[in-house]
């Protein structure tokens, strides 16, 4: 059997009309950018999270970088970041200007909250927590300590669409919550696209300029913006998947269930729930010390497998001027040396299932 980490077509399938019907829909309207299919989106979103505004965007890395330009971040400023992360967060600070301070994880793969007070400099303007494969960060610890120093918090909820600490929903915890569609996340475009939301009317405001060439009126730029604008068609799509997106969030924690259930095999570790968080699976991460072996043995079997991910931040060649040479985040850099994503995808079959279950069981070094 052969089984991707991700099939997306499946889940167009199975509300292929109205998808199709909401593209057409814009199509056949003649208005494809800052128009009516944005704006109801944008309500809608806002709405799912609880949040009074959300602001669609082209892409999540435009989320983090507009949201550290609207905080006035740039050059001098520090913001704390995950050592334990994709590099687009770590990008929208330097795309600002301003330095990435790096703390390890916890044991859950997410920010570890009893480092960061260490972290805290004269120059330190942010807190960036991310929501890493879907479980919630710790994030009232993380206000805590944000608001005793005074510092903003913006969360990166790229993978996290849903999942809440407690009762609320990643992204209402910090001054921004910051999205990504792309096509894999738990609520996927059909291309890029992404969205900031907040309850700060001033900041929503300012991102709005900020994503078309710093203007709220054509033509009279007020500030230095850019082209970061959530088209119509996706938006559209949007809409549609967004209906579902409770049913989809369920179906991919029931895959979850079933693998923890499941697998038993005492040289995989398997991902751990923090109480008080949820997780809402955008990616099944397991770990071993043999990922190597056990990575071409899967594959020797038919089932894909993607390393999220295999170099830390800090260790990326763009960021070698930070000097942090190896050893500097040793937990960070274990976690990427180590994890790896089993095949996770709404639609995925109790065949696939059983057969990723027995295939890592019968693993053997």
């Amino acid at each position: 059997m052969k089984i991707d980490l991700a099939v997306l077509g499946r889940q167009y399938e199975c509300r292929a009309a109205a998808y199709e019907e909401a593209a057409l829909r814009a199509l056949r309207s003649g208005w494809y950018i800052l128009g009516p299919e944005l704006a109801a989106f944008e309500e809608e979103f806002a709405a799912y999270t609880g949040a009074r505004y959300a602001v669609g965007l082209n892409s999540g890395q435009d989320a983090l970088t507009l949201s550290l330009r609207a905080l006035g971040i740039s050059a001098g400023d520090e913001v704390i970041v995950p050592a334990n992360t994709y590099i687009a967060t770590v990008l929208a600070v330097t795309e600002n200007g301003a330095t990435p301070v790096f703390v390890e994880p916890d044991a859950y793969y997410n920010l570890d909250t009893s480092r960061i007070e260490a972290a805290v400099t004269a120059r330190t303007r942010a807190i960036m927590p991310v929501h890493l494969y879907g479980q919630a960060a710790q994030m009232p610890a993380v206000m805590e300590i944000a608001a005793r120093h005074a510092l903003a918090v913006v969360e990166d909820c790229a993978q996290s669409h849903g999942a809440h600490f407690g009762g609320m929903m990643t992204g209402r915890f910090g001054n921004l919550g910051c999205f990504s569609f792309y096509p894999t996340k738990n609520l996927g475009a059909f291309g890029d696209a992404g969205a900031v939301v907040t309850d700060d009317a001033v900041l929503a405001e300012k991102i709005r300029m900020l994503r078309n060439y710093g203007s709220r009126e054509k033509y009279h730029n007020e500030i230095c913006g850019v082209n970061s604008r959530l088209d119509e068609i996706q938006a559209a799509l949007l809409r549609v998947k967004l209906k579902h997106l409770p049913a989809l969030t369920a179906e991919r924690r029931e895959i979850a269930a079933q693998y923890l259930a499941g697998i038993h095999n005492e040289c995989i570790i398997l991902p751990q729930l923090r109480d008080g968080a949820e997780h809402v699976y955008h990616q099944f991460v397991v770990r071993t010390a043999m990922r190597g072996h056990f990575k071409a043995y899967l594959k020797e079997h038919g089932i894909e497998t993607v390393i999220h991910y295999p170099i830390p931040p800090h260790l990326a060649a763009c960021y070698g001027s930070l000097g942090h040479g190896r050893g500097s985040f040793p937990l960070a850099e274990q976690y990427a040396d180590e994890v790896l994503s089993l095949p996770m995808f709404n639609g995925m079959r109790s065949d696939e299932i059983t057969y990723v279950i027995e295939t890592v069981n019968a693993y053997c070094p």
